[in-house]
């Protein structure tokens, strides 16, 4: 629940608290707010996430009895898991044959076919309204199952925002489209055609019923694996929406090594994500698009460098989106929405591709990405060995300050680099006085009596007879480092059996003082090192990319 900025104000509720406070759906809040005219408006957030004040809400479910006992179409979802079990699909179809052909279907229970009617009836909201509650509840039961068997709201929302407006004449098409989700979300209702594959039967019969039932017309959707036996082969898209099936153990690959869809190369059988998204592009009119919602991992993994570094050269890639964490239904990993284009000629191909980070974004917030959030790379800076098309990586570092980093760097190697000269201690020859050839006493020794305890993970001095420098710097020395060290080569700094010279604590503090220096030496000399690596690479970058250039 949000609360408002001032204090003392009312909470305000999103659409999805008021179905969680009514016990229905967001699609029949939805479905309120345009047939109720005395519904709360909104009293802050945005045009697509509306937040309302609570009061306000709870005194119009008061006034409208809703949310005071068991809603029908709660009682109805309950009677359809009652009959219908783990084929909650095929009760979906039974229910939306009804509502489309005014007749039950043998297998519909009479007590689910009594509370369809009332649902669909004077106190609901029609045969529309009822197929789009049970299509939502459907998504929501899947993805509390951690499912991918549907596309979630969420990247129905996303998808539906970057694909834009699209002509009444157009041709929309998702080779994948399971209960119909994306299919029906984007362009408007009336006039485009639109064309649609499943590979589940019962998933393309509801979408289909869905289609006719909440009036999206010229729609065809068929059954059928769209890579084994593309039921579209000679269809030619304006805009393509996917969301299709991933980590797939066999796609077809063995079926498939020579088809022609494979115009950037034939994918691994790692690699499904690809073949989907070039049969996708297949699919396309010059001119025409395709949002294809991947795995993040599809951006980066080795196997699948040639087909990015061909989509890339060509010019087809325009656009990787990466959407906020949580948007997908069944985890909380990021997820990419990959924008192409078909060229209309040669000339028309993109020279960069634009990279949009949301990831550290709310998934229900404002898709509208901040300049800091996007960067535009040329071709040329994403066809290296990797082909890395994460967009974090790109947006981070367009955004860099190369001229402002690399002086703090350099600044700070320079201050470490004068700090370690002054670490390592002066050392003059000895006469042996102080080495292991001479009177020592063991670590078991000192442990017995009660002058070292056992820390973690070095032994240390609990006594003001024995300087804890002293001891664990002779631990180290090449006599009780061999001592220490098994027959596997595993080297173990407490060894018991290790010995310290015997010597008075004066003796043992000066001594202490050159091993705590060496010690130190040797930590900062790590930093150094791993700051020389920085400022190397950074150097070469920006120099690389413009961002640097050398002193006149």
């Amino acid at each position: 629940m949000t609360d408002t900025s001032a204090q003392g104000a009312t909470p305000l509720v999103t659409g999805s608290e008021i179905a969680r406070l009514a016990g229905v759906t967001r699609a029949a809040v939805s479905n309120w707010r345009r047939r109720y005219d005395d519904f709360p408006t909104p009293a802050g957030g945005g045009v697509n996430s509306p937040l309302f004040d609570l009061a306000e809400v709870q005194a119009w479910l008061g006034r409208q009895r809703k949310g005071q006992e068991v809603s029908v179409e709660v009682q109805l979802w309950q009677a359809l898991r009652g009959a219908y079990g783990d084929d909650m699909l095929g009760g979906l179809v039974d229910v939306a044959r009804l509502l489309t052909e005014g007749k039950a279907p043998a297998k519909l229970p009479a007590d689910v076919t009594r509370l369809a009617r009332e649902l669909t009836g004077s106190g609901g909201g029609g045969a529309a309204e009822t197929v789009s509650i049970l299509a939502e509840r459907f998504t929501d039961s899947v993805r509390r199952a951690g499912s991918d068997q549907v596309t979630s709201s969420r990247v129905v929302r996303a998808v539906r925002h970057f694909a834009g407006e699209a002509a009444p004449d157009a041709t929309l098409f998702d080779p994948a489209c399971g209960i119909g989700s994306l299919l029906l979300a984007v362009g408007p209702e009336q006039g485009p055609r639109r064309c649609g594959q499943e590979s589940d039967a019962n998933r393309a019969a509801f979408a289909q019923l869905r289609a006719g039932l909440t009036g999206h017309t010229g729609v065809g959707v068929v059954t059928g694996d769209s890579l084994r036996a593309d039921r579209w082969t000679d269809l030619k898209a304006d805009l393509v929406v996917c969301d299709p099936p991933v980590a797939e153990p066999d796609w077809g690959r063995e079926d498939l090594l020579l088809d022609s869809r494979w115009e950037f190369g034939t994918p691994s059988r790692a690699e499904g994500e690809l073949a989907w998204l070039q049969h996708a592009y297949a699919h396309t009119v010059p001119g025409g698009r395709v949002l294809m919602v991947l795995p993040a991992s599809v951006a980066y993994r080795k196997a699948g460098r040639r087909i990015r570094a061909e989509l890339v050269r060509r010019g087809i890639v325009t656009q990787v989106t990466a959407l906020p964490s949580g948007t997908a239904a069944s985890h909380a990993l990021p997820v990419h929405l990959w924008h192409l284009r078909r060229p209309r000629t040669l000339g028309d191909a993109v020279t960069s591709v634009r990279m949009v980070d949301l990831t550290a974004g709310d998934p229900d917030g404002s898709l509208e990405p901040a300049p800091e959030q996007t960067a535009d790379v040329p071709l040329i800076d994403l066809l290296d060995d990797a082909v890395d098309l994460t967009p974090g990586r790109h947006v981070e570092d367009s955004h860099r300050d190369y001229a402002v980093e690399y002086q703090a760097l350099r600044r700070e190697l320079t201050e470490q680099v004068r700090l370690l000269a002054e670490l390592l201690p002066a050392l003059v020859a000895a006469d042996g006085v102080g080495s292991l050839d001479g009177p020592t006493v063991s670590v078991a020794d000192l442990a017995r009596a009660g002058l070292v305890e056992y820390g973690d993970p070095e032994p240390v001095s609990i006594s003001d007879q024995l300087d804890t420098d002293y001891l664990q710097g002779f631990l180290r020395s090449a006599a009780n480092t061999r001592r220490s060290t098994s027959a596997s080569g595993t080297f173990r700094l407490d060894g018991k059996g290790a010995r310290i010279p015997q010597t008075d604590i004066t003796e043992q503090r000066r001594y202490g003082a050159a091993f705590r220096a060496l010690q130190e030496f040797e930590e900062r000399a790590r930093r150094v090192v791993e700051l020389s690596r920085d400022a190397a690479t950074l150097a070469r970058d920006g120099l690389g990319n413009g961002a640097l250039a050398p002193e006149n």
